[in-house]
């Protein structure tokens, strides 16, 4: 039974580390996330709006193209469940809605790759690039359904963005009500993810002033990006406490 147990102990641990390293890599695509949109513009209204447009931007610049259709950001939130995961394994004898948190993780993560128009997008893309004009209005036709269904800020791409955030408000929640985590931390993910709530609720529903929305994404993903630092650090911190085991 010891050895059972010790056995039980180091998985659990290593579960733990491995929620670690994906919470710094979620930060890292988060960073990436920053600068590309500083390098590029972080303008949504100067993308293309049609379908065809989005074609000739992945067929000039597909990594670009398929960054405009949140490539980056999908892989960003799926790389975060296993450290939604850790701080569930983490918090769930003093806070049990971590447990919330991991299930709309999930949910949203899955919402967020049926809706993702990124690859459906690249591989019409190609097509386009070699149609002749009756073949080219069939595939702007179906490029403008998918991009319907989850372009960034149409309500369709809402829940994949809206779940996960709300995961980690909860998260952080729980964070504020336990002692596992420093309460900075829980401040930082509360504050951050309640920002960039904000920015979405903006963006989807009234358009119009999407420029005052950036006020709400800016210092909300610093927060958040930082939150996410500190939440991967603080379980490779716990993946050495006795408590773990």
């Amino acid at each position: 039974r010891a050895g059972n147990a010790s056995h039980g102990g180091k998985r659990l641990r290593m579960t733990i580390v491995v929620g670690a390293v994906a919470a710094l890599l979620a930060a890292a695509g988060a960073l990436a996330d920053v600068a590309i949109g500083m390098t590029t513009g972080g303008d949504i209204s100067a993308l293309p709006h049609d379908a065809a447009g989005r074609f000739a931007e992945l067929i000039a610049a597909p990594a670009l193209g398929l960054y405009h259709l949140d490539l980056l950001n999908l892989i960003t939130t799926l790389v975060m469940i296993p450290a939604l995961y850790a701080c569930w394994i983490v918090l769930r004898r003093e806070g049990p809605a971590a447990g919330l948190a991991v299930t709309l993780g999930m949910v949203g993560a899955a919402v967020f790759v049926a809706n993702n128009p990124a690859l459906g997008m690249l591989g019409l893309a190609r097509d386009f690039a070699n149609a002749d004009p009756s073949r080219r209005a069939l595939l702007s036709a179906a490029g403008e359904a998918i991009l319907a269904k989850g372009a960034h800020g149409s309500p369709g791409v809402l829940p994949g963005f809206l779940l996960p955030t709300l995961a980690n408000i909860v998260l952080a929640g729980e964070m504020l009500r336990t002692k596992s985590f420093a309460r900075v931390v829980g401040i930082l993910g509360f504050a951050g993810n309640l920002l960039l709530a904000a920015y979405l609720a903006l963006v989807t529903f009234l358009p119009g002033v999407r420029d005052t929305a950036m006020a709400f994404a800016a210092p909300g993903g610093l927060l958040a990006t930082a939150w996410t630092v500190l939440l991967g650090v603080g379980l490779f911190r716990l993946s050495r406490s006795p408590r773990t085991a």
